[in-house]
């Protein structure tokens, strides 16, 4: 297999180029069979360009797969490379429409894009499943071995266990039972996983696994996140890493509140007839209130009043603050449908607009709720460091029911890696969301907060 190995990304690559020249070679079809006559008709010739068109429809098509994921074929689940194709598709298809008009200077009909749109999802989808058959049959699940610490690694290898696909976790083993016996448990197995070590113990089992070339996974630390935002100099031949710990700078924290301003405002306008309907929807339902307030912190924890539609019954959470749990009986049935299409929470766009919130960021806790957290995570705070955010890189690669410690270090990874490029394509994957389910899932029964006991 290790000789296979090499040939992965290969493969990956091939699939891609296939499929991406299968989705040029439909829409070149379909601009000179059908747009291209209608401009001669129209005499308005199109002589010079044809392949501009054509190419920039691929850039389009290749920007929103690769930010929707549709090219991790050996990575994501079949399907979610199947959302993420379709998606891409679909908004590919929209741009292409839009590029089409504007070279005809003029409205064209849409239904030949529909077509293709269909015909690429036809050939796309089966190619998909082909690759991911071969892929699968050619790189079997890796044998892993984890190695814990203190804590017991049950919910990691559950998590892990929920992709045997991709993942086989065929035995534990403790960091305390030695280095030399651990050094040989390593080789028996083709991964490693280190689970929640302490630093000192981490370290030298790091070294063993990079010098016999064994594929290692590992739970970062606070620090270990951190240290990845930093800056490296080179001023002398001692290499440095500078960590700022600031947040954001001055000048990207003027480009995220421009881009929010601007956003902020087209979305109030966009979507005033769809919170319309929401908001007629839940006032007939139970006569109670239509939007539903309540103090969340934001940067520097300073808190403000968030604005969501009401999707609990009146009076939900007269017996105090918590979150929600799995088949929660105090969501209405309105309520139930806007958590699952996360609508519920498009009045945030006016908080955006007042700068109180931007589009992308931690999501905003409440203050009782944050401070349980930082009794058991003091670095909990280390999120307040940029805006709450509408949707953000814990919302969008962890759950409702995220643990806080798990959410936390998704928050600072989005910190120390932001970028304006980071936050577009993280409202792009927004609409993905949408149609996971798995991402709203509420608490367990019997807890309050995210907190596991």
């Amino acid at each position: 297999m290790r000789r296979r190995e090499q040939y992965k990304h290969l493969l990956n690559l091939a699939a891609n180029v296939v499929m991406l020249a299968i989705e040029g070679v439909m829409f070149g079809y379909t601009w000179y069979a059908v747009y291209y006559p209608m401009l001669e008709k129209a005499n308005q010739p199109f002589n010079r360009g044809n392949w501009a068109v054509i190419g920039m429809y691929l850039l389009v098509m290749y920007f929103f797969t690769r930010t929707f994921g549709g090219y991790k074929v050996g990575y994501l689940r079949i399907t979610d490379i199947c959302l993420s194709q379709a998606l891409s598709i679909f908004s590919a298809n929209v741009v292409g429409y839009f590029q089409v008009c504007l070279v005809a200077n003029d409205y064209l009909p849409p239904h030949p894009m529909a077509v293709l749109m269909g015909m690429e999802l036809l050939a796309i989808l089966p190619c998909v499943y082909l690759v991911r058959r071969i892929y699968t049959r050619l790189y079997p699940p890796r044998k892993m071995l984890v190695i814990y610490g203190e804590h017991s690694p049950d919910d990691l290898i559950r998590k892990i266990n929920s992709r045997k696909d991709k993942y086989n976790v065929c035995a534990t083993a403790s960091v305390y039972m030695g280095y030399e016996a651990l050094y040989r448990k390593v080789l028996e197995y083709e991964a490693v996983v280190l689970c929640d070590l302490p630093t000192k113990m981490r370290n030298p089992i790091l070294k063993f696994c990079f010098d016999q070339n064994k594929r290692t996974y590992i739970t970062p630390k606070i620090s270990d996140i951190i240290l990845t935002g930093t800056e490296r100099i080179h001023l002398f031949d001692s290499p440095l890493m500078l960590a700022r710990n600031r947040g954001l700078t001055i000048e990207q924290r003027f480009v995220k509140r421009s881009m929010d301003l601007a956003l902020s405002a087209i979305a109030i306008v966009v979507s005033s007839p769809v919170m319309l309907v929401i908001a007629v929807a839940i006032k007939a339902y139970d006569k109670g209130p239509v939007f539903y307030t309540q103090e969340r912190l934001t940067r520097d924890g300073k808190p403000f009043q968030i604005i969501k539609f009401r999707s609990m019954r009146i009076n939900s959470e007269q017996d105090g603050a918590q979150l929600a749990k799995k088949g929660d009986s105090r969501i209405t049935p309105v309520g139930r449908l806007l958590r699952q299409t996360h609508f519920d929470e498009l009045p945030q766009i006016f908080n955006i607009f007042k700068g109180e919130m931007s589009f992308v960021g931690p999501r905003p806790e409440r203050q009782s709720i944050a401070k349980e957290y930082e009794a058991i995570i003091p670095e909990f705070s280390f999120r307040l460091k940029v805006k709450a955010g509408l949707t953000g890189y814990a919302q969008i690669y962890g759950k409702y029911n995220t643990t806080p410690y798990d959410k936390l270090k998704l928050d600072l990874t989005y910190i120390e890696g932001y970028s304006f490029w980071m936050d577009i394509k993280l409202m792009l994957m927004t609409f993905k969301i949408i149609f996971q389910k798995e991402n709203t899932e509420g608490i367990d029964k019997g807890q309050v907060t995210a907190v596991r006991k």
